[in-house]
């Protein structure tokens, strides 16, 4: 008999809030180990916790965005397990009554077709702080300016059947919570991770498997490799008599392996209560219209208008998408130039390669590069003019009298006819053999001579123009 894989994913997406969850502490990455970790974060005595209310803003916008419940009245509790880098001794989290409930959040499979992944809750809790082992011979330092940082953990539903969907689904959360500007989705900073939970089962029965959870995996090739790891070692486990253990595991990707950290606790173990410090939270229907007020267009939304409205390839809106700041840059792109295949080929064929940590897609000169467009549209300049120009003023500040610069350059497009004529003719002459070729059948040299021809110019004859002269003469 096959195996089926059951998968459920936990995403901890951290919250991007100037100051933490119940404090006033930084939450800026890099500062010196233990510098921003106050009295509250330390949990010292006779210190309270105060809400960010920001954090409640965030949690309610991403439940507005997949369609879930957000809850009139949630609550904090208090859930009790002692590690070093957990200050307190507890840490504040929601159990009984999360913030956000019963969503849903589709990803597209191979092939084409879409799945409805179940998000059963996603609800606010504080980060731990950090274990660090590399600089301490035989002992361990800690680090807890982590600790209060605002957390969204988000739990889907055991709905995901392979590591392809669970990176899929992962990558879908990533996408979103960045288009919503709740969190900006840095893996390498610890600010998106994620747990999987993963067990196996035969296929076509019903109980699910013992299923162990593979802690913190920062990155989407991590994720996919510790499932597939944790998938086949279970699958051994129970095929050579054993039975799998309940357990917290480590992915190790230097091994390529997963290995046992901890026996899981079950929810009773963490002996959830009431948080006594802090109240329940409390909205009402005024608070989440003007959340709801808040969602952009998200990027569902946008894939499906541009191909609908621009005539976009589906497979190019899907790249233009995935990236929240490329998105709008499109957008703004295709409506200030009129050509929106045109900006998309240009972001893709052209743009891609400049973006960098200084050249982002925020600092294109929209303006500028809209003009360039436009001067290839209306055959002032040729591609490979607008390509050069483009390299010139896409990150520049400056606002070019484009016009001027054609002409100083010499860079207006040959469109006259008789122009066009003589360096047609001049080709044709110079490669007689190409010729009898095209007029034997073989039509694939008509791309050898226009390059030619292109050459001949300088890269200015009319593109258009030249192919229907050259099928002519010919």
């Amino acid at each position: 008999m096959t195996w089926e894989t059951v998968i459920g994913l936990e995403v901890h997406a951290q919250l991007a809030t100037r100051s933490k969850i119940f404090s006033g502490s930084a939450t800026a990455y890099g500062a010196e180990p233990n510098t921003q970790a106050s009295l509250v974060d330390l949990g010292y005595p006779g210190v309270l916790p105060v809400l960010n209310g920001e954090v409640v803003r965030m949690a309610a916008l991403f439940g507005l965005a997949i369609g879930a419940t957000v809850a009139r009245r949630s609550v904090f509790a208090r859930k009790n397990y002692f590690y070093p880098d957990l200050p307190k001794g507890y840490q504040i989290s929601q159990y009984e009554l999360p913030i956000v409930h019963d969503g849903h959040i589709t990803i597209e499979l191979d092939g084409g077709a879409t799945k409805a992944v179940h998000v059963i809750r996603a609800h606010l809790e504080e980060d731990a702080g950090k274990s660090l082992h590399e600089h301490f011979a035989g002992l361990t330092g800690l680090d807890l300016n982590r600790a209060g940082t605002p957390l969204l953990e988000i739990v889907s539903a055991p709905d995901l059947r392979s590591a392809q969907e669970a990176v899929a689904y992962m990558k879908k959360v990533h996408q979103l919570v960045r288009y919503l500007g709740i969190c900006d989705g840095n893996m390498q900073e610890g600010s998106f991770r994620c747990d999987a939970n993963v067990s196996v089962r035969r296929a076509g029965t019903e109980p699910l498997g013992t299923r162990t959870e593979s802690k913190n995996l920062n990155s989407f090739r991590f994720l996919e490799r510790a499932i597939l790891f944790e998938v086949q070692r279970q699958i051994e486990v129970l095929e050579s008599g054993g039975r799998v253990v309940q357990e917290t595991r480590l992915y190790d990707p230097d091994r390529d392996e997963t290995r046992p950290m901890r026996s899981k606790e079950e929810a009773n173990d963490y002996r959830y209560f009431p948080d006594p410090d802090l109240l329940p939270v409390v909205l009402d229907d005024a608070y989440i219209d003007a959340v709801r007020r808040l969602l952009p267009e998200l990027p569902d939304a946008r894939r499906e208008r541009w191909t609908r409205d621009f005539g976009l390839k589906a497979d190019a809106a899907e790249v233009l998408a995935a990236d929240p700041e490329v998105a709008t840059l499109f957008d703004s792109l295709a409506r200030e130039s009129g050509q929106p295949v045109a900006a998309a080929n240009t972001l893709q064929s052209q743009l891609f390669s400049l973006f960098g940590a200084e050249r982002t897609p925020a600092r294109v000169n929209v303006p500028a590069t809209a003009a360039i467009l436009r001067l290839v549209a209306d055959g002032s300049i040729a591609r490979s003019s607008a390509k050069e120009l483009i390299e010139e003023f896409a990150f520049s500040s400056a606002a070019p009298d484009l016009q001027q610069l054609v002409a100083q350059r010499g860079l207006k497009q040959i469109s006259d006819t008789g122009a066009l004529e003589g360096i047609v003719a001049d080709v044709l002459a110079a490669n007689p053999l190409q010729v009898e070729q095209y007029r034997a059948g073989q039509t694939k040299v008509l791309g050898f001579l226009v390059g030619q021809i292109m050459k001949a110019s300088g890269g200015k004859a009319n593109p258009a123009q030249v192919n229907e002269l050259l099928k002519m003469k010919l």
